[in-house]
């Protein structure tokens, strides 16, 4: 058996008419369609129920019946709870033993939203979506910006760059009013110009998660969050030494000018390793999870700067850098790379840290 559903959200042919509903029936629901014609013409709901009769009356090649269903004036959760329930009452009504299927017929996306709902009680074989041709699609439209602008996240993409558009040209009068340079207006494009980069590149999540962390580092006693800033502070010092010492040379190639950048600033920069590599390995004693090989990485830093300051100084050939020095540099750091990990490779087996060693140590 084919069942024509009918469906009524906002429950207008039962707050216009005074129809109780469900309404079950060829006849009835035409005489229900009439009443919500008389009452207010322009309803699109009236169009459904005369498609529903006009099906009903196509098809003759099977058993059919013809229901309108409503929800609430709300079109809310309520609705799709009401519009089950008579749902629930049409198919208790149909007196068959055969399997019941369902046609439905709406008359936008917004009636539409019901479909898990009846699909649940009943499966559907289709979907008929009623408009007025001169209206078509209007309601669709209203309701797809009504979806997108009730999601934040959509909200924020849209919304965001339009007020900041809108807010060009007035700020750009008040700023001129107030006699401030003209590249006020050059300041507001490029933050709209950043936020739409930022956007399109999916940079938030990690600017995001970033900020999260920053806010866990604070309120947790986090030690690395001070040396990271220690350490950036040490790296904006070493890029200045670096620059220093490539304008120091007398007419500096790609190559020397390269070196001579690595020969300022590598100290720097190896400080600033060191720094942030103590302040993670405080933070995992602290939180119980240290192991010995995380004592490698301050080591690790202290080795590649050596091996960095030979080769910087061989290829500035400064005094002293000669290959005597270049090979004690390589020689230095290759030791110092694998003194560490042996030591603390031998460490870590001798007195492990972690918790399950230690467990087992105590049983």
């Amino acid at each position: 058996m084919l069942l024509i559903l009918c469906v009524d959200l906002d429950d207008d042919l039962g707050r216009k008419t005074g129809f109780e509903t469900p309404v079950v029936g060829r006849d009835n629901v035409e005489d229900a369609a009439v009443a919500l014609a008389n009452a207010d013409p322009e309803d699109s709901d009236v169009n459904v129920c005369f498609q529903g009769i006009h099906l009903h009356d196509a098809i003759d090649d099977e058993s059919v019946e013809v229901a309108v269903v409503t929800g609430t004036a709300k079109a809310d959760v309520s609705a799709n709870r009401k519009v089950g329930k008579e749902v629930d009452t049409v198919l208790a009504s149909l007196s068959t033993g055969e399997d019941v299927r369902a046609i439905v017929v709406t008359d936008g996306a917004q009636d539409e939203s019901v479909l898990p709902v009846i699909r649940s009680r009943v499966p559907i074989d289709g979907v008929r979506r009623v408009v007025v041709r001169q209206a078509q699609d209007l309601e669709s439209m209203y309701y797809t910006f009504k979806q997108v602008l009730a999601d934040p996240e959509t909200r924020g993409t849209i919304l965001i760059p339009l007020g900041i558009l809108l807010l060009i040209y007035p700020v750009a009068i008040v700023a001129e009013e107030l006699g401030l340079p003209g590249s006020t207006l050059g300041v507001i494009s490029a933050l709209l110009g950043l936020y739409i980069l930022f956007r399109g590149l999916g940079l938030e999540d990690a600017i995001d998660d970033t900020a999260e962390r920053l806010r866990v580092g604070l309120f947790s006693g986090r030690v690395q969050l001070i040396t990271y800033v220690v350490g950036v502070a040490l790296l904006a010092v070493g890029g200045a030494s670096g620059l220093e010492t490539v304008g120091e040379l007398p007419s500096p190639e790609p190559l020397s000018a390269a070196s001579a950048f690595v020969y300022g600033s590598v100290q720097w920069a190896a400080a600033a390793g060191v720094v942030a590599s103590l302040g993670r390995i405080t933070d995992e004693y602290l939180a119980g999870s240290f192991r010995w090989r995380y004592l490698n990485a301050p080591f690790y830093v202290a080795a590649i700067a050596i091996v960095l300051h030979g080769l910087s100084a061989f290829f500035l050939q400064l005094p002293f850098a000669g290959l005597p020095y270049l090979a004690g540099t390589l020689t230095a750091g290759t030791l110092v790379g694998l003194a560490s990990t042996l030591a603390f490779a031998v460490a870590e087996q001798r007195f492990p840290r972690n918790r399950d060693s230690d467990s087992e140590l105590i049983g």
